[in-house]
């Protein structure tokens, strides 16, 4: 334990994670410092004092860096016994992901709320301790999946430690957890630790002289007590400067690697080119080379490595020393030898990746092989190491065509798992010359991986032309192709909006209207394709039957999860052309199947659009939240995703502040990405608050900034607003162009949703009897569509036209309707509004006093709202990406607050309405047992 001398604020740090546990809570720690400070000894005396937890360890390899899952795999070793006990989704995406059973690549953060899940059911028998040292060592997705667990652990009884070489990147995905930096030893110290190390006594200022030399590194300290003579230690010989190689430990270890006979350097060298640790392994190796494994016992070899029960590297720049102190030839030879005594049955990618580090130059069998280990990494969801298996097949590839083609399939690859940079890299390394020719289908493929990556990183104003030029490039090559990505290029250009080029989203549509019909019954793509083209062509009343039946084909029952999760947005888009509200019930679909894909991905941009659709249906709870539960997503998986339904729900609330606080930021943002739609759905937001609060002045100017640009769909959504701001601010003529817009789209949806909206805009334009005709024909209109804040304006209006019209007791039936639904949906501003009116009329509407659910959190109020929605705990683990002990701590809390004492109990006071369709879940009779189980009682479900 000396290298632990005055570490007691580290120790203490430490202590407080494993009391956190014991505790019945969690922690987590990121140790970080400098090779050799005492990071690894740190977690040696954490599983020391670790009495009653079960702890499970995993080091970082460099070698293993490029086998997906392999960190997480071997973290998760004791406790695969209770895989059998996870919910479906979770056990096959965890299967899949280690090789253990067959399936469809799982999202890798599904196999992270099922690693999360494994350890929590584990922990709730004995509390669970993760060590994970050389954390910037392990592949990049066991990363990625620790992180998103380290985040998601609340009241779980786990504890996870990581350590972190400072200056490595590959740890990126642990950033903004709990950290701890571990510096040099303080001088006296040092000097301590330096005598109690040393054979011989320590002169003072020799002592002084080796701590700042090597800036108190407690292990360099160790090596140099060690490495120095008895005079030089007592100060009777000078010491050299700058100090021997000690002061940089990969020098030293290199030294003393190079000391060893030449058959136990190479023992060595084929111990520290197998990430595995098998000494029997090794012990193979060896003898196809002809050495024997009694080389390992040679003088000095001991301080180095030992040999069991698994090899284990002192320090992992011993391992380092021991693998580029050797030639490359020898490298290669020892490469050579792994992979012929490795399984290629039970360890095929090891064994190509083997095969490659053996090759001397170009070799097709080789690179054959690496192919199909990228296939076995995507099949498991590890596209970033699939990535660097078809770049390394690529290197190995003589011919010039082949070679390009899988440094392509590298670029997609790594444009799949979100690695841009690569991916850019891998895209221009292939149209260099000496690379190899391209053919043209291959110089397509550049140009829609360059679009793809645009679209996806947020550049969005430079993706529609990219994705235009490959889609016209593909049309003689493969149309099919082509077609899918003429839609990407239309996608690119409406969310673009008009940030893009002037008439990109006209000259995409065009181009997709000159394409040949396809000579197969139409396909999804097909359908959406000629929908949003004839969309911006020839109007929406030509674009609706399509339109309509891309929607219907969304929802059949038949169609691929796949399919659904590609084009979701075509059933949005059709809702805003039409003025539907019906492809709602599609959303909901989509995002049962996300969940029960785990499509994390595309998750929280469904819940985002549910949410939208709860908030204009006047669902305000359910909105709130499905937002919380796409912000959970978003959390989890580090995604980024514009707050837009959070916004439109402040919007209508009427909530200033919370308004204020996203507005603008969207807009900033979304300028500065390109991302046009954004901007203009920012400032219908803006016109709709400022409507609401009577501002009308600002409401024109944010309603003109949205609805100016024809060509951006949705700016016809703004068209409500400008026009009343511009009635109220004595625009007659602005706003009667407005209403000819809107006209042209709501007739042409047909709906009762968009005819109402026209009928209430008419009624503001028009006086007398014509007033009153749209008005109600408004009402009635409205009272037939989910939209209830549209039809709670309207009485709004009537009412309000109906007092300036002096017919008080009329205007109060209305304005008193309008209050009431303001209300019961949280429309304060609007609300506000019909106050005033009704005070007007000589009325005083009593202030309504605030709900049960005010004294929650927001996350307590998600809970209690699933629990309502009759939810298990498990279930909403699953939701919110938190383990179901942390559900039921959470309601615990609630039933306090709330003073309830069952769940049934706390549905009555969330009065629940029986018909809200938002949240697709399981009925109550699919149930074990029934909804108002105790929350103690839940606990396993």
């Amino acid at each position: 334990m000396g290298a632990l001398l005055d570490r007691v604020a580290e120790t203490a740090a430490v202590e407080g994670v494993l009391a956190a546990v014991r505790d019945g809570l969690s922690g987590v720690l990121v140790l970080r410092g400098d090779a050799g400070i005492g990071k690894t000894a740190l977690l040696e005396w954490a599983a020391g004092q670790a009495s009653g937890m079960q702890v499970a360890r995993v080091a970082g390899v460099q070698a293993e860096m490029g086998m997906g899952f392999a960190g997480l795999h071997q973290l998760l070793i004791p406790f695969l016994g209770g895989l059998e006990q996870l919910p479906d989704p979770q056990r096959e995406a965890l299967g899949s992901a280690f090789g253990m059973m067959d399936g469809p690549a799982p999202d890798r953060f599904l196999v992270g709320l099922a690693a999360l899940t494994l350890l929590t059911d584990a922990a709730a028998e004995r509390p669970v301790l993760c060590l994970v040292d050389d954390a910037q060592w392990l592949d990049q997705v066991s990363v990625e999946v620790l992180g998103f667990i380290a985040r998601r652990l609340y009241a779980d009884r786990v504890g996870m430690l990581f350590t972190v070489r400072e200056g490595e990147g590959q740890a990126a995905a642990l950033a903004g957890l709990p950290e701890l930096r571990i510096d040099g030893l303080p001088e006296e110290v040092a000097g301590e630790l330096l005598a109690t190390a040393a054979a011989a006594p320590v002169d003072g200022q020799v002592s002084a002289q080796i701590v700042a030399g090597v800036a108190g590194n407690p292990l360099a300290l160790v090596e140099a007590a060690g490495e120095l003579t008895p005079a030089e230690l007592s100060g009777a010989v000078v010491l050299g400067w700058p100090l021997r190689s000690w002061g940089r430990l990969e020098e030293l270890y290199l030294s003393r690697v190079g000391a060893l006979p030449d058959d136990t350097q190479t023992l060595l060298l084929l111990a520290a080119a197998d990430p595995t640790g098998d000494p029997a392994l090794v012990a193979r190796a060896a003898g196809q080379l002809g050495i024997d494994p009694e080389a390992g016992e040679a003088a000095g070899t001991g301080r180095l490595v030992s040999w069991e029960p698994r090899v284990r590297f002192r320090h992992p720049l011993i391992r380092s020393a021991a693998y580029y102190a050797a030639p490359a030839a020898a490298r290669r030879r020892a490469h050579a030898a792994l992979a012929a005594v490795t399984d290629p049955g039970a360890d095929p990618d090891r064994r190509a990746w083997h095969l490659a580090e053996a090759a001397a130059g170009p070799d097709e069998q080789v690179a054959a092989e690496l192919e199909r280990s990228a296939g076995r990494a995507q099949a498991r969801g590890g596209l970033a190491a699939a990535g660097a298996f078809l770049e390394r097949a690529a290197a190995l590839t003589l011919d010039p065509a082949q070679r390009a083609g899988r440094a392509l399939a590298a670029a997609q690859a790594n444009v799949r798992a979100g690695a841009f940079g690569k991916a850019r890299d891998l895209l221009a390394a292939t149209e260099v010359e000496g690379s190899g020719p391209l053919d043209e289908f291959q110089g397509a493929l550049i140009d829609l991986l360059r679009g793809q990556i645009a679209f996806a990183s947020g550049l969005g104003s430079h993706a529609p032309s990219l994705l235009l030029k490959a889609a016209r490039r593909l049309e003689p090559l493969d149309l099919d192709l082509a077609r899918q990505t003429y839609v990407d290029a239309w996608q690119a250009a409406f969310f673009a909006g008009h940030l893009a080029g002037a008439d990109d989203l006209l000259e995409v549509s065009r181009a997709a209207r000159a394409l040949p019909p396809p000579t197969h019954p139409p396909r999804l793509v097909d359908l959406a394709l000629d929908g949003v083209a004839w969309l911006v062509t020839d109007g929406p009343a030509a674009a609706a039957p399509v339109l309509r039946q891309a929607t219907s084909a969304l929802a059949g029952p038949d169609i691929p999860a796949e399919e659904i999760f590609r084009w979701w947005w075509i059933a949005t888009v059709a809702d805003q052309a039409l003025w539907d509200d019906g492809g709602w019930r599609v959303t909901v679909r989509q995002v049962q199947l996300a969940r029960e894909a785990g499509a994390l991905v595309q998750l929280p941009f469904l819940l985002n659009s549910l949410a939208a659709d709860a908030v204009y249906s006047g669902d305000f709870a359910a909105a709130a939240s499905l937002i919380a539960e796409a912000d959970a997503v978003c959390e989890a998986t580090g995604a980024r995703l514009a707050p837009y339904a959070a916004m439109r729900l402040a919007a209508l609330r009427g909530n200033q502040a919370e308004a204020a606080r996203l507005i603008q930021p969207i807009i900033e943002q979304a300028t500065a990405g390109g991302q046009g739609l954004a901007v203009t759905v920012a400032h219908r937001a803006a016109a709709i608050l400022c409507n609401g609060l009577g501002r009308y002045e600002e409401a024109l100017a944010a309603a003109r900034e949205a609805s100016e640009h024809k060509h951006v769909l949705v700016s016809v959504w703004a068209l409500p607003e400008l026009i009343e701001a511009a009635v109220r601010t004595g625009n007659p003529g602005m706003a009667g162009e407005a209403v000819d817009r809107l006209t042209e789209t709501a007739r042409a949806g047909g709906t009762e949703h968009g005819l109402g909206i026209e009928a209430r805009s008419r009624a503001l334009l028009s006086e007398g009897e014509a007033a009153e005709g749209y008005y109600r024909e408004a009402i009635s209109r409205l009272g037939h569509s989910r939209r209830r804040p549209e039809l709670a304006r309207a009485h709004l209006l009537y009412g309000e036209w109906l007092r300036g019209e002096r017919r008080r007791s009329e205007a109060r039936d209305e304005l008193r309707t309008a209050l009431e639904m303001f209300e019961a949906m949280g429309m304060e501003a609007f609300a506000g509004r019909a106050r005033a009116e009704l005070r007007a009329t000589g009325e005083r509407a009593r202030p309504r006093g605030p709900g049960a659910p005010a004294v929650l959190t927001p996350q307590e109020a998600q809970i209690a709202r699933m629990v309502a929605g009759h939810l298990t705990n498990r279930e909403i683990a699953a939701r919110l990406f938190i383990s179901a002990s942390t559900v039921e701590y959470h309601l615990r809390k609630i039933f306090r607050k709330l003073g309830v004492t069952s769940r049934t109990q706390l549905a009555r006071t969330l009065h629940e309405p029986e018909e809200t369709p938002v949240w697709p879940t399981e009925r109550s009779e699919d149930r074990a047992e029934p909804h108002s189980r105790a929350v103690t009682t839940d606990r396993g479900r």
